[in-house]
């Protein structure tokens, strides 16, 4: 079983998921994609396997987005992944990759949908939030 988390560590929702992976008894394969990005064809098929539109994996906050023009709507499918892979950074976190599919972790407790195995404790986000209660299960 290999769950991946595509991750920046200097993102809190990153690091949420990245704990919640862990909090579940799992150590996932850890990618720092703005180092590391995946490839243009994994990148398409992650987005599509999300359920997501290119559009929709962009980010904006902190990257050159607006820099480069991509509020175009008129831009295609296939430029808007050309900027994505030529900078990494364009590419919204953390997807998480695992036998059960495939998902934009946004808001961070959204990575419990698609792992194997459950939370073995409680877990509060970085900003105090709590998540998982002392018997493992879910809050909501």
């Amino acid at each position: 079983m290999t769950v991946t988390i595509f991750h920046n560590p200097n993102c809190g929702t990153s690091r949420n998921t990245l704990a919640l992976i862990r909090n579940a008894g799992i150590e996932p394969e850890i990618v720092e994609y703005v180092r590391h990005p995946p490839g243009r064809e994994q990148l398409k098929d992650m987005i599509a396997k999300a359920g997501l539109t290119v559009r929709g994996a962009l980010r904006e906050k902190g990257t050159p987005y607006a820099d480069l023009g991509l509020e175009n709507p008129t831009l295609t499918d296939e430029q808007l992944l050309d900027a994505m892979v030529e900078h990494p950074v364009l590419i919204n976190r953390p997807f998480v990759v695992t036998p059960l599919g495939v998902h934009l972790c946004r808001p961070s407790e959204v990575v419990l949908d698609i792992l194997p195995s459950p939370q073995q404790g409680p877990f509060t986000k970085e900003d105090g939030e709590v998540v998982i209660n002392e018997q493992g299960r879910r809050v909501l």
